[in-house]
């Protein structure tokens, strides 16, 4: 059996003892809508860290997204401890699964980072932060994913920012990408504005720059980035299920995650919805590792 390596070669705990500044892993299945099959998204995080071995050699070379090396001259801080297991169809044990091993993460100074999985996933991750509020949430979607339910399904993958509203530790939202039809009616749209998410468009993103988007969350504020890979133009993210045209660019993501990093703390992260089945020549796999590698060199700043 074929064990995909990890993810750019991270170790599974360091070796001198240190806590890690952030810990990777993966949940390949989350919440499944009745008779669908999501085994296409479980994937994804072997894809992702199949991806990253290409630049496993080179994590202390310079690299221009961070304006320095990946741990900014300081030793590996990162460690990926591979995947909760999860079952398809089995959607409170994935639930109670992926909860469990949140929490067990932040009970380290770790900043969790989590591999879908569909977006199902965030749901159980966000809940794992119930006692680590008061937290804020970055959404990279090009939908805003409010439905209440959907065919008795109330935690599917159309469903994570409005379960999210409900949990008292989150503060507030701020969703970004946002863009086309999408699969909010007018009843879902209307529900958001009235919990008082903070709605960006990706048109605003490319007239306005990011800062559309981060004059929305506090200074100081603990942040938990939730990106969607169809929040991301399909001529760079073409891998996904729903492909949108007029996505934000990998700059504006990776310039979205450092200033995060720079006027707020990032607690935690996830990725979710890469469909590893309708990507074209692994180009959705590379611009996912590229952006997790972002968001590590910011975590290993902020420690």
């Amino acid at each position: 059996m074929t064990t995909t390596p990890p993810f750019l070669g991270f170790p599974d705990r360091l070796a001198d003892g240190r806590p890690p500044c952030a810990v990777i892993f993966g949940a390949g299945h989350g919440s499944t809508y009745p008779g669908r099959d999501s085994s296409g998204y479980a994937l994804a995080a072997g894809t992702i860290r199949a991806a990253s071995q290409e630049d496993a050699d080179l994590v202390r070379n310079w690299d221009f997204d961070l304006g320095g090396p990946l741990f900014n001259g300081k030793p590996v801080c990162a460690i990926d401890i591979g995947d909760v297991p999860t079952v398809m169809h089995d959607n409170s044990g994935n639930r109670a699964r992926i909860e469990a091993k949140t929490r067990a993460i932040l009970s380290t100074p770790a900043v969790p980072v989590l591999l879908g999985g569909d977006d199902s996933v965030p749901i159980p991750f966000l809940a794992g932060f119930a006692d680590r509020g008061p937290v804020w949430i970055l959404q990279i979607d090009a939908h805003i994913d409010w439905r209440d339910e959907v065919e008795g399904e109330r935690y599917g993958y159309s469903s994570p920012m409005r379960r999210a509203s409900e949990m008292p530790h989150v503060a507030g939202m701020v969703q970004v990408g946002l863009r086309a039809v999408g699969s909010a009616g007018i009843s879902e749209v209307e529900a958001a504005q009235r919990y008082g998410s903070r709605f960006v468009t990706a048109r605003e993103i490319h007239a306005q720059g990011v800062e559309a988007a981060l004059r929305h969350i506090p200074e100081g504020a603990r942040v938990v980035v939730t990106l969607d890979c169809d929040g991301l133009d399909p001529g760079i993210m073409p891998g996904v299920a729903a492909r949108t045209p007029g996505g934000l660019t990998y700059t504006q993501v990776i310039d979205l995650i450092a200033g995060l990093g720079k006027r707020t703390r990032i607690a935690g992260f996830d990725l979710v919805e890469l469909y590893p089945p309708a990507d074209l020549d692994g180009l959705s796999a590379l611009t996912a590792a590229r952006i997790l590698v972002n968001v590590i060199g910011t975590v290993a700043r902020q420690v």
